[in-house]
């Protein structure tokens, strides 16, 4: 009997790897095995922000993308042991699962972006100020800053739960498909501090390598974060750079957060990955 496939999600910005259990539950269901893993500084391992937003220090401080990797490759290698791994990333995810590739394609059987960064003529910054980066998030970033970066050493956010009018804008931006209290429960759950630094040659496809191991892109339509355009952008320059390996594109009608609120069709399109 075919061994079933082990799922490796990896969570996005300011996330974490409970925010993949309904996906796992939904995997699990239809007979695969599934493993979230919490990047360094992220779910139990996340420092508690203690008096002062603006001073209190943060773990996110020195995290790095080679920590980030060493992590998920470790879980990848576990898994691999048992049959054949999937490895599936979510929005900033995506940075983390493609320097993993790059550094081991041997142990990865299929690679998924779920509306996930997939860069690839440069790193992120290389497409900032760019017309598909534009974001619903943009206008309320302001508000959402709690520390300046440069001084914190970190990124730290207030998802500003007790502020009514930007609720309604957080919304809007990561969960228009769902109700007040889905997104009421994702927010609470989130980490506030996220790393500042990333390893941009890392994360930037390796044709050679990373064009080594199929993948798939799951283009989420209705995504005011990562634009679809901005999606469209990263399959088109990735499939220009490996022709002979082009992205299997699936489309679901989901908001940004709305695939781990209502998994089942996510787990679904996966289940199809590891069965073709």
């Amino acid at each position: 009997m075919t061994a079933p496939a082990t799922f490796v999600l990896v969570h996005g910005a300011f996330s974490c790897a409970a925010h993949w259990g309904p996906v796992a539950r939904g995997l699990a269901r239809r007979g695969h095995r599934a493993l979230a893993v919490d990047l360094p500084g992220h779910g139990l391992d996340a420092r508690v922000v203690v008096g002062d937003p603006a001073t209190s220090p943060s773990g996110m401080v020195a995290r790095s993308t080679a920590g980030d990797v060493e992590v998920v490759l470790e879980a990848v290698r576990a898994a691999h042991e048992h049959g054949p791994v999937v490895l599936v990333g979510h929005s900033r995810g995506g940075l983390t699962t493609t320097a993993c590739v790059n550094a081991a394609p041997e142990l990865v059987d299929h690679l998924v972006y779920v509306s996930a960064w997939c860069c690839v003529t440069g790193g992120p910054t290389a497409y900032q100020g760019a017309p598909e980066y534009a974001s619903d998030l943009d206008a309320l970033l302001p508000r959402l800053v709690a520390a300046p970066p440069a001084e914190l050493g970190a990124l730290r956010v207030d998802w500003g739960l007790d502020d009514p009018e930007l609720v309604d804008g957080l919304h809007g931006a990561l969960l228009a498909d769902g109700t007040r209290a889905e997104l009421l429960a994702m927010l609470r759950s989130m980490d506030t501090d996220e790393a500042l630094v990333i390893d941009e040659d890392a994360v930037r496809v390796d044709p050679a390598r990373w064009g080594r191991v199929p993948h798939t892109y799951v283009r989420l339509g209705r995504d005011r974060v990562m634009p679809p355009a901005l999606q469209d952008r990263f399959v088109a320059e990735a499939d220009a750079a490996v022709p002979d390996r082009p992205f299997r594109v699936v489309d679901l009608p989901s908001s940004h957060l709305g695939v781990q609120v209502h998994p089942e069709p996510l787990a679904e399109h996966l289940v199809q990955v590891a069965e073709t």
